[in-house]
């Protein structure tokens, strides 16, 4: 009787078949890395291990081309910026008290390559992901957002995407019962191949209920709980799909997760109730690499090892090799350890909650991970080679020759034409707030619930979203997230500081104050020298500009290779700032309420329209330099908000950022319909600038400002004493219209129809 041959490619095999030949290239590797592995093991690996590395070593799980950049995040930092950071970068997502015992967790994450291909189900297993990450740390999710970013409105692919991804974001969350309290959508054509999903959630949590994810505890049993794993998601993060096995077999399943959010919400639930009950040492979601990054990340975090048995895993195909089971994304999937002693309480509380789970295995001392297929032994790796000791590589860095001609090519040097009249000029506003951009997002957001749970103070269309996080105090976080690809295209030193300081200001705006940082840094290839020079000059810019702010890093994520052909897109850091406000009753909404209130300018405004929303839409022009920032006035200028909130002298606040001054006053009066009186004579004068300056140049700094009149003289004075430029441009007005001295009167209906037609007609 013929001997029968394992078909599982063991440790023991390995060694004793150190020339067979093996598919490193197609699974990404190079020849180098592939190399440096048979170092690490003293043999070739398996053709597991060879999976799990070239997952848990590709760019988007290792960051190996970024690593020498992202240091700098923790290195420009003082004492009293981290005196408030209870968990930094590092682990699944940052951690920030914000007093009374309360602490808040946010991180933001891309989905960006899945979103292409399957828009859908890319989107929504992005907002499942980045609510994971929260739950690992302990923390009760209560909110999510996103920041899109899709190719050119008119083409015909566009609305594949949007309505895609807008379907999927509001699916997923909305049957989270997470309210979405704001983000950003922008269109352009550099996304055309590659739309930006960048997903954010925030969570809540007290202390003593902080959670890191870590098997340190030998003895302790490695559990998997909630989904059963499947083919989807493999190859999610690295090029593992096809050819690394029979292009017959499973692995010709789409590399995009299938999500389920109603097993998401109860695993939310379970995961919640096992930390309350103290039965879990820890918890890692499984998203990206999946039980590869789960196993590896927690036993090397831990310094321990894990012996795992890869035939327990519960499937829902039950023709996955044991290199798929280890590669599969398949969401709703959580690893608990969990003491020996608690297994019984464990059992007791996910079977309450109908939620499967298996014993993998248990922690071990031995710095060192195992994992069997049955009797034979298919891994055998020190789990910090997998998780943390990746390739580092300093690529090729080279200045982009073609920046100093877009810098030569600004609007004042080329002579792009100005509004010659009045007429002209009030033609041009109309475009600009109906543009695609500058329109209103409302059809997309309407599409998500912003309520859900009743703590939502501020969300969409205000500047900064806000949730209650005691509603016994009203303690609450507001968060803002924005990027400006084309300023970070003109200069990607000056953009990342751009993007930062208007995330700042928005939160600013809302009453209340920064303390933390978060990001999501998208870019073309990193093996391109002149978008690595981008990536350089950007992580310089976000952490010079966080350290002159004060304000540290928690996290965040990088997200490479987003380009068609030689073609990248604009470097787009997406940064997220989080504010805390004692009391949300003090919110302060971007729309003036009441008839009779002064309208007040803060800051100073200059001939600044290179890569504005002007030059786009009326000239179809992007080249110049982007505004000056001055990170010391945007920090005065918070201070004062922060001030004037206190004494309760603000009715309304919207920063100026894309659209200029045109932009924030048509919002303020559609935010609840009421409407305005406004002069720029003064402006002009003051600032030595013109109409369409004054209109629609974007500097940096400055707000719009609603005060009602009793207290006028107490909100200038307060300006006056903290050396902020301060000037009455208006009233609000109970007629329902916007008046620009000198250029023309608008009935709102007018401008709501123009402002809020564009989208739906371009994708509703």
């Amino acid at each position: 009787m013929a001997k029968k041959v394992s078909l599982v490619d063991t440790t023991k095999a390995a060694s004793k078949s150190p020339d067979k030949v093996q598919p490193w290239k197609e699974l990404g590797l190079k020849q180098e890395e592939y190399d440096r592995i048979k170092v690490i093991l003293n043999r070739r690996p398996t053709s597991a291990e060879l999976a799990m590395y070239s997952v848990m070593w590709s760019e988007h799980c290792s960051y190996k081309s970024s690593k020498i950049y992202l240091r700098q995040f923790g290195e420009k930092v003082t004492d009293e910026m981290k005196k408030n950071l209870m968990v930094g970068m590092g682990e699944n997502a940052g951690v920030v008290d914000i007093g009374e015992g309360w602490a808040v967790t946010f991180k933001v994450e891309s989905h960006n390559h899945p979103s292409y291909i399957e828009p859908f189900q890319g989107a929504a297993t992005g907002v499942g992901g980045i609510v994971r990450d929260i739950l690992t740390m302990g923390a009760r999710p209560i909110a999510v957002m996103d920041q899109l970013r899709f190719g050119a409105p008119g083409h015909p692919d566009t609305a594949r995407v949007v309505n895609g991804v807008v379907s999927g974001i509001s699916f997923y969350g909305n049957c989270l019962g997470l309210p979405n309290i704001g983000g950003e959508t922008v269109f352009n054509k550099v996304y055309q191949g590659n739309p930006l999903v960048n997903a954010l959630s925030v969570g809540a949590l007290r202390h003593n209920d902080l959670k890191l994810a870590k098997a340190d505890h030998p003895g302790d049993l490695v559990i998997l709980f909630g989904a059963r794993t499947g083919a989807d998601g493999i190859g999610g993060v690295s090029v593992l799909a096809s050819e690394a096995f029979d292009a017959d077999g499973p692995s010709r399943r789409p590399a995009v997760q299938v999500g389920d959010p109603f097993a998401e919400k109860v695993l939310i639930e379970c995961c919640l109730e096992l930390y309350a009950a103290g039965v879990v040492a820890g918890i890692q979601d499984l998203g990206g690499a999946g039980l590869s990054c789960a196993t590896s990340e927690l036993a090397s975090n831990g310094r321990r090892g894990m012996r795992v048995q890869l035939k327990n895993v519960l499937l829902r195909d039950a023709s996955l090799t044991p290199e798929e089971i280890l590669m599969s994304e398949s969401q709703e999937r959580m690893m608990a350890i969990v003491p020996k002693k608690h297994l019984k309480a464990f059992t007791k509380i996910v079977n309450k909650h109908e939620v499967e789970f298996s014993v993998l295995g248990k922690v071990i001392r031995e710095p060192r991970l195992y994992i069997n297929w049955g009797k034979e032994e298919i891994v055998s790796v020190p789990p910090r080679s997998v998780a943390h000791d990746g390739p580092v590589y300093e690529r090729p860095v080279a200045y982009p020759k073609w920046i100093d001609t877009l810098n030569e090519r600004s609007v004042n040097k080329l002579g792009l034409a100005r509004a010659q009249n009045a007429s002209e000029l009030a033609s041009q506003l109309v475009q600009v707030v109906s543009s695609p951009n500058q329109a209103s997002k409302s059809w997309i957001t309407d599409q998500y619930d912003h309520y859900v749970g009743g703590n939502t103070a501020l969300a969409m269309p205000d500047d900064s979203g806000m949730v209650r996080v005691s509603e016994d105090s009203g303690l609450g976080v507001a968060i803002a997230t924005d990027a400006n690809g084309k300023y970070c295209q003109l200069d990607p030193y000056a953009g990342a500081k751009l993007a930062l300081a208007e995330s700042y200001r928005n939160v600013a705006a809302s009453g209340a104050v920064p303390m933390a940082v978060t990001n999501c840094l998208n870019f073309g290839s990193p093996e391109n020298p002149e978008v690595m020079w981008q990536f350089k000059e950007a992580t310089a810019g976000l952490a010079d500009g966080c350290l002159e702010l004060g304000i540290p890093v928690t996290g965040g994520n990088v997200s490479f290779y987003n380009q068609t052909g030689d073609t990248a897109i604009y470097p787009t850091p997406v940064v997220g700032v989080l504010g805390v406000i004692d009391d949300v009753a003090r919110r302060i909404p971007s729309g003036w309420q009441d008839e009779g209130n002064n309208i007040y300018l803060l800051g100073i405004t200059r001939d600044e329209l290179d890569g504005s929303a002007w030059a786009e839409v009326i000239h179809d022009h992007l080249g110049g330099k982007p505004p000056v920032v001055d990170l010391a006035k945007e920090k005065e200028l918070a201070e004062l908000m922060h001030g004037a909130n206190l004494q309760g002298l603000i009715a309304s606040a919207h920063d100026l950022s894309d659209g200029g001054l045109a932009q924030a006053v048509v919002e303020s009066c559609l935010r609840f319909n009421v409407g305005a009186r406004i002069w720029l004579i003064e402006l002009i004068e003051r600032d030595r600038i013109d109409l369409t300056a004054a209109l629609f140049s974007e500097s940096q700094g400055r707000m719009l400002i609603s005060v009602g009149r009793e207290d006028d003289v107490k909100f200038v004075g307060l300006c006056e004493a903290r050396g902020i430029p301060v000037l009455r441009i208006g009233v609000t007005d109970s007629v329902k219209e916007l008046v620009i001295q000198d250029v023309a009167t608008w009935s709102l209906e007018e401008l709501r129809n123009s402002h809020s037609a564009t989208i739906p007609e371009l994708f509703g």
